[in-house]
Formats: C-alpha cells, sequence, structure tokens
C-alpha cells in the first residue's frame, strides 16, 4: 500500500480503522525530509501492520491544531483512530519498528 496524503477533508477516514503512523511534518523541515525514506522503507517492510499517512502541517492545520503538533516531525501512532504513542523528531527504522510492534 502506498503512502497516503491525509487532509484535514479525509484524515478521520483514513485514520479510522486499524494501526495508523501519522507523520506530521512540512516541506520547510529538515528532519522532515531525513525522515521521509525511512517511512518508505518502514512503508515496504511493514505495509501489512501499519498504514502510514504523511500530513503537512501547512496545509491542514486543522488536524495538526486537533492533536495539539507543536513540534516537526511528529510521528502519531493510532489504532482505531485513536492515539496511543507519539514520537517527536527524528527516530531510524528501527526504533519505530519496534514501536510499531509493541502496539501491533
Amino acid at each position: 500500500m502506498a503512502i497516503v496524503k491525509g487532509t484535514d477533508q479525509n484524515f478521520k477516514q483514513e485514520v479510522s480503522d486499524g494501526l495508523v503512523l501519522v507523520d506530521f511534518w512540512a516541506p520547510w523541515c529538515g528532519p522532515c525530509k531525513m525522515i521521509a525514506p525511512v517511512l518508505e522503507e518502514l512503508n515496504e517492510d511493514m505495509g501489512d501492520q501499519v498504514k502510514i499517512v504523511k500530513v503537512d502541517v501547512d496545509e491542514n492545520q486543522e488536524t495538526a491544531s486537533n492533536f495539539g503538533i507543536m513540534s516537526i516531525p511528529t510521528l502519531l501512532l493510532l489504532k482505531d483512530g485513536e492515539p496511543v504513542d507519539k514520537v517527536v523528531g527524528f527516530r531510524p527504522k528501527e526504533a519505530l519498528a519496534d514501536l510499531i510492534q509493541s502496539h501491533a
């Protein structure tokens, strides 16, 4: 499954079912650019366990505000639409994989 572009309009629908890792990011954010290829690899390796949704905070301020996103990148892990874990800043692939598996 491809990484999904989350928007204020489709967010609730995209995260309502199963395990979803949401990447709150912006195009101008250096660490966000560093984590993008890590998320691509995670999607290839764990796409059957977790859906990855990327939300551009500049374009989708309502969704970012609803979750109190203050720093980016913030990775929010949701299970059936409810937040279960949160990571702020860059993390290596192994750390993110462990995070996902701990909630799978």
